[in-house]
Formats: C-alpha cells, sequence, structure tokens
C-alpha cells in the first residue's frame, strides 16, 4: 500500500464463521436442519453434489434462525466499534450464504459493506483473497479470520488478525506477526461437558427393579443392570447433544441454557455431532449382550426424547406428562435387562412421583424468568399466571405418589414377598418429606437444578434414600 494512503480509507474486512460468530453457519444449519428434516438428507447429497455455495444456499433458505440467535464474539464487535470510530469503513466478506450474511448485517447495522457467497462460486480462500485485492488492493485492506481458509487473504492484507485460530491460523500468525484476538481461555474439556455425566444419576432407576426383586445377590443379574446403566448413559448423553443443536436458538436466550457448550460455540458442531456417533455405538455396543426387550426399551426412549425435542415440549402438560415418563421409561429399561415383571404398584408410583418433580422443574422455570402473568414462558406454552396451578398440581402429585405407597405397602402383593410389610410404612412419610422439602425450596428460589439430579446431590435426600433402603432390606429379611 502507498504511504501515502489515508488509513481511513483502508477497510476492516471481518470474516463470518469462526470469527464474527463462534461457530459455523453451514455446520450448524446443515445440523439443525437434518436433525429436525431427516429425509432432506438426499436433497443436502444432491446440493452439494452441485458445489459449496449451491449447499450453503439451500440450507440457509431452510434454516429458521434470527440474526440475533447467533453467538457472536464481543471482542470481535469491539474492534468494529473501535475501527468505525476511526473513521474507517468496515465490510463484512464471507463463504456464507447471502440470506445469513446479510440477515446479520442488517441485525448489527455496523457493515458498509457485505461481500458473500453467490449463485457461482464460494467466497472463500483464493476467490475471497482475489475478491478482495480487486476491490482494494494489494496490502489495500486489513482481515479478521481465524481459519486455514482465511491463510492467503492473510497474505495479501495490510494487517491480519486472528480469532480463535486452529492450528493452520496459529501457524501463520506466529511466522508472520498476525495479531491475535484474545477471545477468551478455550477449554479441551468443553465438548466433553455437552454429555453432562451429572445426568446419568437418573439412570441410577435401572437398578430399582434388581432391589425391589430381591436380585442384588445375583452376580449375573446386578452384571446386567451395570451393563445396561452404561448403555443407557451413553445413549441418553447422545440424545442430550443432539437436543442441545436441534435447540440452539432457543437455547442462546434462555437464563441458564445458554452457558451450554454448544450454544456458546465452546464446544464446535462437527465436534459435538462426532461425539454423538461415538456415544451411540458405544451404547449399541453394550446394548448387544443385554436382551432384545432391552433394545426396545432403550428404542422407545429415543422415540419419545425425540418427539419431546422436536413436538412435545412445547404442549401445555404434555411435556410434564412425557418427561414423568420418560423417568418411568428407565425403570422398565432396568426391568428388560434383568428380565423382571414390572409391578402395576410400581408403575403407578412412579409416575405421580415423577410428575411431581417434572412440575417442579416447569415451577422453577416459571419463577427463574420473572415474566408477566400475561407473559409467555419462552420455548413453553406456560404463561406467567400458570405458576400457581402448576404448583398445586405437583404438590397433589407428590400426595398422590404416598397415597399408592400406602395402598402397595397394604397390598396382598407385599405380603407375599416381605417378612413383615408393617416394617414398610415409614416409606410414606418419607417419600412425602423428599417431596414436599423439594417444593418448598422452588418456592423460595432456592432450586437452581433438575430436581431429580438435587436429590442425588443433597445429603438430607440422600439420608432420606438411604433410611428408606435400609427400611425395604430390614423388611425384606425379618
Amino acid at each position: 500500500m502507498d504511504a501515502r494512503t489515508d488509513i481511513r480509507t483502508v477497510p476492516l474486512c471481518i470474516d463470518l464463521d469462526g470469527t464474527l460468530i463462534a461457530t459455523d453457519s453451514l455446520w450448524e444449519g446443515l445440523a439443525v436442519l437434518l436433525l429436525r428434516r431427516p429425509w432432506l438428507l438426499f436433497s443436502v447429497i444432491i446440493w452439494a453434489l452441485k458445489g459449496k455455495h449451491v449447499l450453503k444456499r439451500e440450507v440457509a433458505a431452510r434454516l429458521d434462525r434470527e440474526a440475533a440467535d447467533w453467538p457472536y464474539r464481543d471482542a470481535v464487535l469491539t474492534l468494529i466499534h473501535n475501527t468505525r470510530a476511526e473513521g474507517r469503513p468496515v465490510w463484512l466478506v464471507t463463504g456464507a450464504a447471502e440470506k445469513t450474511a446479510t440477515t446479520i448485517a442488517e441485525h448489527l447495522g455496523l457493515f458498509d459493506r457485505v461481500l458473500h457467497s453467490d449463485d457461482d462460486a464460494n467466497l472463500t480462500s483464493n476467490r475471497k483473497r482475489n475478491r478482495l485485492v480487486a476491490e482494494c488492493g494489494e496490502g489495500g485492506f486489513d482481515y479478521v479470520g481465524n481459519s486455514r481458509d482465511d491463510l492467503r487473504v492473510f497474505d495479501a492484507a495490510r494487517q491480519s488478525f486472528i480469532v480463535h485460530p486452529d492450528r493452520s491460523a496459529r501457524s501463520w500468525g506466529l511466522a508472520h506477526g498476525g495479531e491475535l484476538i484474545d477471545t477468551g481461555r478455550a477449554s479441551p474439556l468443553a465438548p466433553f461437558k455437552a454429555i453432562r455425566v451429572h445426568q446419568w444419576l437418573k439412570n441410577i432407576l435401572i437398578g430399582v427393579p434388581l432391589v425391589l426383586d430381591h436380585e442384588w445377590a445375583s452376580f449375573g443379574a446386578a452384571l446386567a443392570v451395570v451393563v445396561a446403566f452404561f448403555s443407557f448413559s451413553f445413549f441418553a448423553s447422545a440424545v442430550y447433544v443432539l437436543n442441545d443443536i436441534i435447540d440452539l436458538a432457543s437455547d442462546r436466550r434462555h437464563a441458564r441454557k445458554r452457558f451450554r457448550p454448544i450454544a456458546p460455540g465452546r464446544a464446535s458442531i462437527r465436534a459435538a455431532m462426532a461425539m454423538a456417533a461415538s456415544l451411540l455405538l458405544a451404547s449399541f455396543s453394550l446394548a448387544s449382550v443385554l436382551p432384545p426387550l432391552y433394545w426396545a426399551v432403550l428404542a422407545l426412549y429415543g422415540v419419545i426424547t425425540t418427539a419431546y425435542t422436536l413436538v412435545l415440549k412445547r404442549k401445555l402438560l404434555v411435556d410434564v406428562f412425557t418427561l414423568a415418563g420418560l423417568y418411568t421409561v428407565r425403570i422398565i429399561a432396568g426391568a428388560a435387562a434383568i428380565g423382571a415383571s414390572l409391578s402395576f404398584w410400581l408403575l403407578a408410583f412412579s409416575i405421580f412421583f415423577f410428575l411431581s418433580l417434572a412440575l417442579v422443574k416447569r415451577f422453577v422455570e416459571l419463577d427463574d424468568t420473572e415474566i408477566d402473568i400475561g407473559q409467555k414462558l419462552n420455548g413453553r406454552s406456560y404463561f406467567g399466571a400458570d405458576k400457581g396451578m402448576v404448583a398445586q398440581a405437583g404438590i397433589s402429585s407428590a400426595f398422590a405418589s404416598a397415597t399408592v405407597l400406602a395402598l402397595y405397602v397394604n397390598s396382598t402383593e407385599v405380603a407375599s414377598i416381605y417378612a413383615e410389610p408393617r416394617i414398610l410404612w415409614p416409606l410414606c412419610p418419607l417419600i412425602l418429606y423428599l417431596l414436599l422439602r423439594i417444593w418448598i425450596l422452588a418456592s423460595r428460589s432456592q432450586m437452581n437444578e433438575d430436581p431429580v439430579v438435587f436429590i442425588m446431590r443433597d445429603w438430607r435426600s440422600q439420608v432420606t434414600m438411604t433410611v428408606g433402603a435400609i427400611l425395604v432390606l430390614v423388611a425384606a429379611i425379618y
């Protein structure tokens, strides 16, 4: 660039994917599209064969994504604001589709020009370099990028800024003096946090049939339960990851879910998809040594969770009944793994018990968001005015679960299994204590996590469950 050139005429050119936003718009759009509409797979293959620019255009055309829902990098936005304050032009120069680029540019209102892929070419690497050189001349622009695709553009730029670089971009920056923009430390464990290992605590329910059938001394049954636990946990974690991808837009607007690894871009879409595939493979490998009925229950869980993510979670009350059913499915999976029969009393108790906890979860969401009486909860069918009704239904379900347990303790079925059924009677107040305490904490705004996970972590709940387990054991061997 000529030394006499006014610096204020040199545009700052901003890449989009991985730079301005902490994700790849194509990979994210493709993953969401195929998870929501898997029948489009063959169409995607055809679009890809016609060229990457066609694939980007067709995916963007079908992706229902507001510009505000992308995870923008604050450090890059700050650089843009500072550059504009100097009186310099700022361009958005991206290989993304026109729809994606223009909606983002309109939303931010920070760009003087927008260059993007079109019907003729994919604007990346050499094509992007040649376009900028033709527009500005060699060294007549500054460029902000992040990846191997940006190396040729870095070579032609007057000054290069590197954001959250991949290995190639980092090496180029070290060799050529590129300026690194700090976007915070990236944890290599971030993708693994997406599988939510703490949620595996829920799958302890798989062992309930083993305990109630008094098969804990059987090595074969105990081993089957352990295998089922890990198979179910791997499968559930894969579902969590896939659901997080499907729900990216709503999660980014949620008070707590926006901090999950995938939503802010701390875990890439490609890494998340690969991890989900690995988890499914591990789950199916373990399930191969279990009875066929277990496979059926696992498939049922997958169908229900998919339906919940796509449709049911937005249906009034259907969502909480579905959640209660998913907890019960875990118990059914445990029975299928060891070939145990399922008691009507156990299933009835499970439904009411977990319905109460599911309603706690929804109550906490309503309480946390502090929405107005006539305002609707984001992504749900509940209004602020429903909080009281949700609490009433949840507390009623708690008493219903205790009532079912009392009827079970007094049934002829218990008399045939336990030597001294009367020892089981304290289970009823213990269950009520467990549930009502959770509801009191929720009403005090002191319940900040999944209630089932809370039970597994809370020492008072653990003591309550331990006392209950001792009562069952004593009643069995008395």
